[in-house]
């Protein structure tokens, strides 16, 4: 009696269970469960983090906590005690990997958010960059075109592009402000389409092959900003799907590898993963920062994102990599919808420091 009135204080068996909220504990605990199973996964190393459904996953791991919320509320509400220590625990351990969302680590200055918003001039130290999968080349040039147009962009990186679209954005006027690109080269594996760097600036030593990547080559140029030059790429690594999954990490341990290099790298694209994937926070390593991440404007999700979907985009898989390097800053963050495409447009503003 002693033992079962114990386990009662605590909320488990208890035989007020089948009383007002015995049921609702039940869910309470099995959601709590599944919540710490997708927490257990977001920690297991790269080599068991690519396996059947992990990446998937763990791609939604930062909505967790809406219901670990919800679960830690409910167990006070109800003095499940056991319960309420367990749902704290995941919410706080959800917020420890997620500070950086909230908490910035290299913003930029006020006066560069205000350079960005009003003009694009190629001889000051500020320069907005914006990136996109295109979907197969079905996105809207004209939107494309405009976006770049009212946002002042300097630097554009699209993904997924076809030879059609190309010829899409030269009608739309793309030639006018951003008349300098490098397209990466076209191969039997193209991952949808080739990857592509447009600049209002000529670009020095540029590649349409920077390094082997199975599915997706990666286009790249150089732009020199003051004292730095900045080496741009746009990148389109395969997706974690099944049976394509060595392939995902092969092509984020490729991105990874331009660390040994000695340049300071601006990658954007469509990576296929999150801040929450272990092989993407591999790629991050000490040499480069995640801009949504080191910047502490909240989340940025990119994907899905067709007109008319009843939920908004669930998942940030593009992004904008940069060089940890203190004199270079990425922030303004923001998502802009393209018509004819998957994915939201990822804006953001890039600071080189004296």
């Amino acid at each position: 009696m002693a033992v079962t009135r114990e386990f009662e204080d605590y909320g488990v068996g208890s035989s007020r269970s089948g009383g007002r909220h015995g049921c609702l504990s039940a869910v309470l605990w099995l959601v709590i469960i599944g919540i710490v199973a997708a927490c257990a996964m977001r920690m297991l190393p790269i080599e068991r983090s690519v396996r059947s459904v992990v990446p998937e996953v763990v791609s939604f791991v930062p909505w967790l906590a809406i219901p670990a919320l919800i679960c830690l509320g409910l167990a006070l509400l109800w003095r499940r005690w056991l319960l309420a220590i367990v749902s704290f625990s995941c919410v706080a351990l959800l917020a420890f990997w997620h500070l950086g969302f909230v908490i910035p680590d290299r913003p930029i200055s006020p006066e560069a958010g205000v350079i960005a918003a009003t003009r694009a001039d190629p001889d000051d130290n500020v320069m907005r960059l914006m990136t996109l999968n295109t979907k197969n080349g079905h996105a809207d040039a004209a939107q494309v075109v405009q976006a770049v147009r009212e946002r002042n962009v300097e630097v554009l990186a699209l993904q997924e592009v076809s030879w059609s679209f190309l010829e899409e954005l030269d009608a739309a006027g793309m030639g006018e402000v951003l008349p300098y690109h490098v397209d990466s080269v076209a191969g039997r594996w193209d991952n949808g389409g080739l990857n592509c760097l447009f600049s209002r600036v000529e670009m020095s030593d540029a590649s349409e092959d920077l390094l082997p990547m199975d599915l997706s080559a990666m286009s790249a140029g150089s732009i020199d900003m003051g004292e730095l030059t900045l080496r741009f790429v746009s990148c389109h690594p395969s997706s974690p799907h099944l049976g394509g999954q060595d392939l995902w990490s092969e092509g984020l341990s490729t991105i990874a590898s331009l660390s040994e290099y000695d340049h300071r790298y601006v990658v954007m694209g469509d990576f296929n993963s999150t801040w929450n994937h272990a092989s993407f926070r591999s790629l991050l390593g000490t040499s480069f920062l995640d801009a949504s991440e080191a910047a502490g404007e909240g989340f940025h999700m990119t994907f899905p994102s067709w007109e008319g979907l009843p939920v908004p985009p669930l998942i940030e898989i593009d992004h904008i990599v940069f060089a940890d390097d203190e004199r270079i800053a990425v922030g303004g963050l923001e998502t802009i919808r393209i018509d004819g495409t998957d994915h939201l447009a990822l804006l953001a503003t890039l600071e080189v420091r004296g």
